[in-house]
C-alpha cells in the first residue's frame, strides 16, 4: 500500500492511560459517508460524529513531508494524548495515545496491524474493511485488548487468524451435518414392504406407513 493524497478514509484507535485501548475504528471518503465505524465507549451519535470530523480535519490537512504525530484535539483531550499516524494509499490510520507513549512504538503497531491486514486478504483494500469487518476486527483483537497489546509478531496474529477461520468453516460443516443426514435418508431407494404377511394359515396385514419423502 502506497502512500496517495486522494480519496482518504481514516481508522481511529485510541490509547489511555498508558495502554492502548480501543476508541474507535473509522473508514471514510473525504466527501461521502462513513465506511467503518466502532466505538468501544458510550457516547451519543452527536459526539461520535464531531470526533470524527475533528481528528479527520487535524489528520488529513498536515502535508506528507512533516511529522506523523501531533496533540490530540480537544474533543479526545487535548495535550493529554497525541495522534500518531500512517498515511497508506487511501487510508489513514490514526491512533489517539496517551503523551507519554513513544511515537515509534505505536508507528511500529499501526505498521504489524497493516502489514498482517495485507498479508491475511492479500493484498488488502477499503473493500476488504468493508464486506470483511468481522475479520478485520479479529485481527486487531489479536493485538490489543482490554487496554493492553497482546501481539506484535506478525506470524503468530496470521497463524491464529488461520486457526480461527479453519474452526469457524468445521462449525459450520457441523451444523449442515443433520440436513445433509435428512436428505440423505430421503434419497434412499428402500425396498418396498410387503402389505401382506402370510405365516402358515396366519395373514398379517401391514398398515401403510407414512413416507419419508
Amino acid at each position: 500500500m502506497h502512500a496517495n493524497h486522494t480519496d482518504a478514509r481514516l481508522c481511529l484507535l485510541s490509547s489511555h492511560a498508558g495502554y492502548y485501548t480501543v476508541l474507535a475504528e473509522i473508514a471514510f471518503k473525504v466527501h461521502g459517508p462513513v465506511l467503518l465505524r466502532v466505538f468501544v465507549h458510550i457516547m451519543s451519535e452527536d459526539t461520535q460524529q464531531q470526533i470524527i470530523r475533528e481528528t479527520f480535519h487535524l489528520v488529513s490537512k498536515r502535508d506528507e513531508n512533516v511529522c506523523n504525530f501531533l496533540e490530540g484535539g480537544l474533543l479526545i483531550g487535548g495535550s493529554d494524548n497525541k495522534l500518531i499516524y500512517r498515511h497508506y494509499a487511501t487510508l489513514y490510520f490514526v491512533f489517539c495515545v496517551d503523551s507519554s507513549e513513544s511515537e515509534l512504538g505505536i508507528l511500529d503497531l499501526i505498521q504489524v496491524f497493516v502489514e498482517t491486514l495485507d498479508k491475511c486478504f492479500e493484498n488488502v483494500c477499503e473493500l476488504d474493511l468493508i464486506f470483511h469487518v468481522d475479520k478485520v476486527h479479529n485481527i486487531l483483537a489479536e493485538m490489543v485488548m482490554g487496554g493492553m497489546v497482546l501481539e506484535t509478531n506478525m506470524n503468530e496474529i496470521v497463524t491464529q487468524i488461520d486457526a480461527q477461520n479453519k474452526l469457524e468453516k468445521s462449525e459450520a460443516g457441523l451444523a449442515g451435518a443433520p440436513a445433509r443426514a435428512v436428505s440423505a435418508v430421503k434419497n434412499m431407494n428402500l425396498p418396498e414392504i410387503p402389505r401382506n404377511i402370510n405365516i402358515g394359515d396366519i395373514s398379517i396385514k401391514v398398515p401403510n406407513l407414512p413416507s419419508f419423502k
